[in-house]
């Protein structure tokens, strides 16, 4: 690999094996890069190393390291020190034991390698090691020492290549105690069961096709000014955010948008389905209906004439009962009346006679 420059040159430990490789780097940052300029007049800012005690610039040469100690006090380690330390794994990358993948939590994982075979002889044992751990469908647990500290590091087969991810101690891993939701909020069924749609219509990506669109749209905006064009405006984009009120409903749109994106279902299904066209119109409040002007002219319009008839309609027929019953009760009391006036006629007339027969009598005995 000779376009690629090695960072660490050692030798894989497998047991008696001794493998000699070389380590490059398995990974690139390909993000935009920006320098710092003085605005006025465009000129770089450089930050420059000074010496407290004596106030002036000094040179890398006259820059060690030093610990600091709880005390604020500075305790100087050499390069030479640190050589010196007992560490089997300054030049060596030490297999410790053959896990399997899962063993391995992806919080642990750092920085990717490659390692290459460093040479001839060094083919055979590589060439070994890759297909016992292709094989065995497990992965190396190693230790190496890289830039001043030794390191976990787990092997694994890429391709036709052993890759080696630096992994972090397990003491360098936080806890998830103070970060876990609440325990007491509990999911539906049914909201689980839309989840899984979702992510059943989302399905797979291919990896390879993902790419960074802030990088391209950097790159443009560069390009652009460096030509001296004016940068074109950004499309306005509705902004995602904010407060899910309904959850079923988030989901229910989410499969539904994931499965027109991905052409299983178009937007005439997608409006058939929930019962008509898509759209939706906005109805006037009562309110609104109540406090709208009149129209100009004069003229009503026919659905208001029609809205108005059937009211009108049943306007007449509840005075039409209405006043059938009216005349009905008014009939009733006429006739009461009636009665009463020929009960009191009866009466009087049957008193009359009463009183002609007793004065009859009184004269024929006065006789």
């Amino acid at each position: 690999m000779p376009h690629v420059r090695s960072i660490w040159n050692g030798a894989i430990s497998f047991g008696l094996v001794s493998i000699p490789i070389k380590v490059v780097n398995a990974t690139e940052s390909h993000s935009i890069s920006f320098r710092q300029v003085h605005l006025d007049d465009g000129g770089r800012i450089r930050y420059r190393k000074f010496c407290e005690l004596e106030d002036r610039e000094v040179t890398t040469g006259e820059i060690g390291k030093a610990y600091e100690d709880a005390d604020g006090t500075l305790i100087t380690i050499t390069d030479e020190e640190l050589a010196a330390l007992p560490i089997p794994t300054a030049r060596t990358i030490e297999i410790v034991a053959f896990v399997p993948a899962e063993r391995i939590d992806p919080l642990q994982m750092d920085t990717a390698y490659y390692l290459a075979a460093n040479g001839v002889p060094a083919t055979k044992p590589y060439v070994l090691l890759r297909e016992a751990l292709k094989r065995s469908q497990k992965v190396a647990v190693a230790k190496f020492a890289l830039r001043g500290r030794e390191r976990l590091g787990m092997l694994r087969v890429v391709d036709d290549v052993i890759a080696m991810h630096g992994l972090l101690w397990p003491d360098e891993i936080r806890s998830t105690q103070e970060v876990a939701p609440d325990a007491t909020v509990t999911v539906r069924d049914k909201e689980l069961d839309l989840a899984d749609a979702l992510m059943d219509t989302l399905g797979e990506v291919e990896l390879t096709e993902l790419h960074d669109d802030y990088r391209e749209a950097v790159e443009e905006l560069v390009a652009a000014k460096a030509s001296g064009e004016l940068p074109a405006a950004p499309p306005a984009g509705e902004r995602a955010g904010g407060k899910v009120l309904d959850l079923m409903a988030a989901l229910e749109k989410s499969v539904r948008a994931a499965k027109v994106s991905r052409g299983e279902e178009t937007g005439e299904e997608t409006g058939a389905r929930t019962g008509g066209s898509a759209e939706v119109t906005a109805l006037p409040s009562r309110r609104s209906a109540r406090t709208a002007p009149k129209e100009v002219g004069g003229k009503k319009s026919t659905s208001t004439a029609k809205k108005t008839a059937p009211k009108k309609t049943a306007a007449k027929s509840t005075a039409k009962s209405t006043g059938q019953a009216a005349g009905k009760t008014a009939a009733t009391k006429s006739t009461a009346k009636k009665t009463a006036a020929k009960k009191a006629t009866a009466k009087k007339a049957t008193g009359k006679k009463t009183a002609a027969k007793k004065a009859t009598a009184r004269g024929r005995a006065s006789a």
